[in-house]
């Protein structure tokens, strides 16, 4: 599994943040530091800031600025965000991922550290909060979206599978008879499954409805009860054998149960489609001194 749900605001912030830190903040660095040679001609330190702050440098203050606003008006605006809040929207950035380990190398791997997480989205919920204080979302707005939307909202059947994935109808037997034997599904996935992307999670493929795998997995996947274990299953992929780690079952969607998700929905549309005329509105306001410009 990757890096699934993790909101573009987040990492479309940090990646801005990030050249701001390495192309402005070391950019007087003395001149004798050098990062490379080409054919024994000296790279720089300086040479190398100088050049990410052309590439990226004023799209980072610009960003800072824009925080900078944000921040100032939750505070005029007593727009409270607390840190129970930050680690309720980042449970739900983690309940994306099957596995604390798959969080954090989801993170490692996009370059982001938590504590720049946390900040991203602590400016992610003053914003929100700033126009849904603006222009509120409405009970008629959720019933209209719940109305046109509804089959959308419905919840599928969805199993939550673990595999193991080898070349051989034989060494999927193999592998199959040490599970009869007693061994750990987990630790032979980790052992001998192709699966790069699972295999060292135990396997683990995560939550996944009807039509969101290939057809003779699915089958198999849909018809097992939970805790139990395929005999090998050949796909265009090779052989698998499957473990059901969990069920849930299919369920209607109701607009009691459906509202908070729905305003969450609207306020995200909300977020997209007002944030930019917010901003023009409040950079005008403000005395902006950008000395890169």
């Amino acid at each position: 599994m990757t890096f699934k749900k993790l909101k573009t605001i987040y990492v479309g912030l940090f990646t801005i943040l990030l050249v701001a830190v390495i192309g402005i903040g070391s950019v007087y660095a003395t001149q004798n530091n050098i990062v490379a040679k080409v054919n024994g001609v000296a790279i720089s330190e300086t040479e190398l800031q100088e050049f990410l702050l052309q590439q990226g440098g004023s799209d980072a203050l610009n960003t800072l600025i824009q925080q900078s606003i944000i921040e100032q008006e939750a505070e005029k605006q007593n727009i409270q965000v607390t840190e129970a809040d930050i680690d309720n929207e980042l449970a739900t950035v983690k309940s994306s991922f099957d596995s604390e380990e798959a969080f954090s190398q989801a993170l490692a791997t996009n370059g982001i550290t938590l504590d720049t997480l946390r900040t991203n989205i602590l400016t992610n919920l003053q914003m929100t909060r700033l126009l849904e204080a603006q222009n509120p979302i409405t009970e008629d707005e959720i019933k209209a979206y719940f109305d046109t939307n509804k089959a959308s909202l419905d919840v599928a059947e969805e199993v939550n599978a673990s595999h193991i994935l080898v070349a051989t109808a034989e060494l999927a037997n193999e592998i199959k008879a040490k599970i009869t034997a007693g061994e750990a599904f987990a630790d032979l996935a980790k052992q001998y499954s192709t699966d790069e992307s699972t295999k060292e999670l135990g396997g683990n493929l995560g939550f996944f409805a009807k039509g969101e795998m290939v057809q003779e997995f699915e089958e198999v996947a849909f018809s097992l009860e939970v805790g139990q274990i395929s005999d090998p299953v050949k796909t265009d992929y090779g052989y698998h054998i499957i473990k059901i780690e969990a069920k849930t079952e299919a369920k209607a969607a109701t607009l009691e149960e459906s509202s908070a998700k729905i305003k969450e929905i609207l306020l995200d549309q909300k977020l997209t489609t007002e944030f930019d005329p917010w901003l023009q509105e409040r950079l005008a306001e403000y005395t902006i001194e950008n000395y890169l410009t």
